[in-house]
């Protein structure tokens, strides 16, 4: 049986004025296997959105859609429009290299680079900023201080990355992100793979940074995603189904689907 479409009012209309990414009837296949239908919404600017729903439904496709990282899998074939700021980001003249420095990104399981903490956060400084040593010196640490790491690593900076815990490892590759100054930071399940302590630092990060970023985040933990976000997505079989704030979403969701899933009656 398809799946029932998506009621008038399921998705919380975001003004254009204020929204960072606006999607228009995205689709996304690998090969002849589709992964997102036709999804239209826009993600606003400086908040917090999470996308929730059960693996396979195309959270993480959807969030490597924003910086065109499925450029590198010659059999995805896309329809639809993306647009950051209001540009298509597909568009000819955008160069992916900047639009992947504006639109940062962080997987699930942390990977600092095999060099010492100092140069992992330099790394992107090193290749798209020509800069002295003494200004590099401070943004490496304003961007470990953005990360809630300096004062755990200040005095051994040039000790290797790996040599820190994995929740140490995560905050210091969303400071080597956040060194070039990103506009926008999706996190991909971040936390997933952490300790309840360091899951608790990854969550205070989110929400002091969303006051200088838009943060975009998948998460299979929905009490991870009501703690964090502003707003909620709910996918399913690569279709919205219903998008509003959190708060909204999860006491009051506008549809018994999205209500069976958040309350475990649905997987």
């Amino acid at each position: 049986m398809p799946p029932a479409p998506v009621a008038a009012g399921a998705v919380t209309e975001i003004p254009s004025a204020a929204s960072c990414f606006e999607l228009e009837g995205l689709s996304l296949a690998y090969g002849d296997t589709p992964a997102l239908s036709n999804l239209t919404l826009r993600i606003p600017r400086q908040r917090v959105t999470a996308f929730i729903g059960p693996s396979g439904c195309g959270k993480s496709t959807l969030l490597r859609a924003l910086n065109r990282l499925h450029d590198l899998n010659e059999d995805v074939q896309r329809q639809g429009h993306i647009r950051l700021e209001g540009q298509e980001i597909h568009a000819p003249e955008v160069v992916v290299a900047e639009l992947r420095r504006r639109v940062g990104m962080v997987f699930q399981t942390p990977n600092p680079f095999p060099m010492s903490i100092y140069e992992n956060v330099a790394f992107g400084l090193r290749l798209q900023v020509a800069m002295k040593k003494r200004q590099r010196d401070e943004v490496v640490e304003w961007a470990l201080q953005s990360a809630a790491l300096w004062d755990e690593v200040k005095d051994r900076l040039y000790d290797s990355a790996w040599s820190l815990s994995g929740g140490q490892q995560q905050r210091l590759v969303i400071a080597r992100t956040l060194a070039v100054q990103p506009e926008v930071l999706l996190l991909d399940e971040p936390a997933s793979a952490l300790d309840p302590i360091s899951t608790l630092k990854i969550e205070e990060l989110i929400r002091s940074l969303k006051s200088r970023l838009t943060l975009v985040l998948v998460t299979h933990n929905m009490q991870q995603a009501a703690r964090v976000s502003d707003y909620t997505a709910f996918l399913h079989g690569g279709e919205l189904i219903e998008y509003a704030a959190t708060d909204t979403l999860f006491t009051n969701p506008r549809l018994a689907r999205t209500e069976n899933y958040i309350t475990g009656r649905m997987g």
